[in-house]
């Protein structure tokens, strides 16, 4: 079977909803690593997976970072299920060879992709059996069970500064950015020490920019990406499963033999565990340059933003700085309550409440792939949640249908 390439303008299986729930398929929303991860299990467990891509091409996300941008996991823990990586990507994968593979993942496992399509609400069928999915052009499609997988990194954030529409200059998302050629010469402010707004702020200097300041509200965890040949996700890994203060414990000195102190530069040591602020959603920020421009004053680091007045950028210690740019990498939010959140399924940060082989118990049938940034590395973990996904519903479809068991 080839793999379906439909653009906006083509008809999704809309007949769904007139199959056998027994026949229906299992509808995966999303065409990024997750959502094909996902897919493909299934399809090696014997169920039929429909992959709906509100773009028109997988891995839309991946195409819109910035150009600098690698993998902070290896090659070999970032490959997704039935397909490694190519080892000409090198350690550190590039944001195209990203693109690439997720292309050719697609074709190689011949997924069942429909593009175009963007689903705005998921609610139960009619007949209880089910999941109807409510899609452009009026599509409403009948899943037996639905996979939203529409990615951790969904919907820019930019905090709403007191004052931020009068600011003469310019103002953009990090997801905007894309390298540093349009700020040669010109003086820019970062906001966000994640391991975005550190690695834009590195890309900035060497790219030319006459002042890069790095607005800091709370100082992050800063760990080598390798050291000695020993990546840090290898380190992750292992902490995945250890209790938390065990790992807080472990951490601190480890950070203070391998990292300097940078307190005297506006960098202090965190006074929280590394793995606490894990947990919180903090991921330690991995070194791509930044400890060296900081120690050497090419990355100045400042204050949080409080807002902007008279042309200015206001600072938490009352300090006004006025850079021609200010880049927000301030995160992203999932954007899950229009399609998910009268389901109850998510909490109050807007997370779903359960993720990987669990459903939300008021919801089975329902699976969130992608919405967790473990230490462990994310890709590495969409693979496994995705396998489980595939077994947790494989098994069920044989238990409400014996008669499809074989072997």
């Amino acid at each position: 079977m080839n793999t379906l390439w439909h653009m906006a303008d083509s008809t999704a299986p809309a007949d769904s909803a007139a199959q056998p729930p027994a026949d229906r398929p299992v509808y995966v929303i999303g065409g990024g690593p997750g959502g094909l991860a996902a897919a493909h299990a299934l399809r090696a467990q014997g169920v039929r997976a429909v992959v709906l891509e509100k773009s028109e091409r997988v891995g839309a996300s991946w195409r819109r970072h910035y150009d600098r941008l690698h993998l902070h996991t290896t090659r070999r823990l970032s490959g997704l299920p039935g397909l490694p990586m190519p080892r000409s990507f090198g350690r550190w994968v590039s944001r195209d060879n990203v693109v690439r593979y997720l292309e050719k993942y697609a074709e190689y496992h011949e997924l069942e992709i429909v593009t175009g399509v963007e689903v705005s609400r998921v609610e139960p069928s009619a007949d209880g059996t089910g999941w109807l999915l409510h899609a452009t052009g009026g599509r409403e499609l009948t899943g037996s069970a639905v996979v939203v997988a529409t990615g951790y990194n969904h919907t820019p954030h930019v905090p709403d500064w007191p004052g931020r529409d009068a600011f003469k200059g310019e103002l953009l998302h990090a997801g905007e950015y894309r390298n540093p050629g349009p700020y040669a010469g010109r003086d820019v402010l970062v906001v966000g020490v994640g391991n975005t707004g550190a690695e834009i702020a590195v890309d900035l200097v060497e790219g030319g920019a006459s002042r890069v300041r790095l607005s800091v509200r709370t100082a992050p965890h800063i760990v080598r990406r390798s050291t000695a040949g020993w990546a840090a996700q290898f380190t992750g890994i292992l902490c995945r499963r250890l209790p938390v203060g065990l790992v807080d414990r472990m951490a601190g000195p480890l950070a203070k033999v391998s990292v300097p102190d940078l307190s005297a530069q506006g960098l202090p040591r965190p006074d929280t565990g590394l793995y606490s602020r894990v947990n919180e959603g903090a991921i330690p920020v991995q070194d791509v340059g930044l400890i060296d421009a900081v120690r050497k004053g090419r990355v100045e680091v400042v204050p949080a933003v409080d807002g902007f007045e008279d042309g200015k950028v206001v600072l938490a210690n009352g300090d006004r700085v006025g850079p021609d740019v200010v880049i927000a990498a301030t995160g992203y939010v999932r954007a899950l309550e229009a399609l998910v959140g009268h389901l109850d399924v998510l909490d109050a940060r807007g997370k779903p409440v359960v993720h990987g082989a669990y459903c939300p118990d008021n919801a089975r049938g329902l699976f969130f792939s992608g919405y967790v940034n473990p230490i462990s590395g994310m890709l590495r973990e969409l693979a496994l949640d995705a396998e489980k996904i595939a077994r947790t519903i494989a098994r069920d479809r044989d238990h409400r249908h014996p008669s499809r068991i074989t072997g």
